[in-house]
């Protein structure tokens, strides 16, 4: 099933194609799909999906580094709710990728739906909103 566009498992939504979690996983695990993570690495570090293939490569660099995304492998773009990853989604069409799929919901979602994930509690954040966000182990080591 290697290169093979997704098993018909998409559905439409805001002009992409889109993958639930399950279906997502499924892919990546039986079809050698690969999970493009585009949330910036401040990001990436507390939780990361656990899949076989996984590229991590922040949004803000995307455009530099598409030559390392191959255009033959199904490619399943994602992020923390799936909102940089329609982002993602654009400017890969627009470079010639029709292989790709977005994540609905992004790990959020993929964490709800209880699907594998790595977490370092190192690397957890705090803060009130994205402004905010400060490595919680740096504040405890404060107090």
């Amino acid at each position: 099933m290697k290169g093979e566009l997704f098993s018909g498992k998409c559905f439409l939504s805001g002009g992409f194609l889109n993958l639930t979690p399950r279906d997502a996983y499924f892919e990546a695990v039986n079809c050698e799909a690969v999970i493009v993570d585009v949330r910036e690495d401040y990001l990436t570090g507390y939780k990361r999906f656990k899949a076989p293939l996984i590229a991590y490569i922040p949004l803000s660099s995307l455009d530099a580094r598409l030559n390392e995304l191959p255009f033959d492998i199904p490619l399943i773009i994602a992020d923390s709710a799936g909102l940089r990853s329609h982002e993602a989604m654009i400017l890969m069409i627009e470079k010639g990728y029709t292989n790709i799929t977005n994540l609905a919901g992004g790990i959020v979602e993929w964490e709800r739906d209880g699907l594998p994930l790595e977490t370092d509690f190192k690397e957890q954040l705090d803060g009130s909103c994205m402004c905010q966000l400060k490595p919680r182990n740096k504040l405890k080591a404060k107090e």
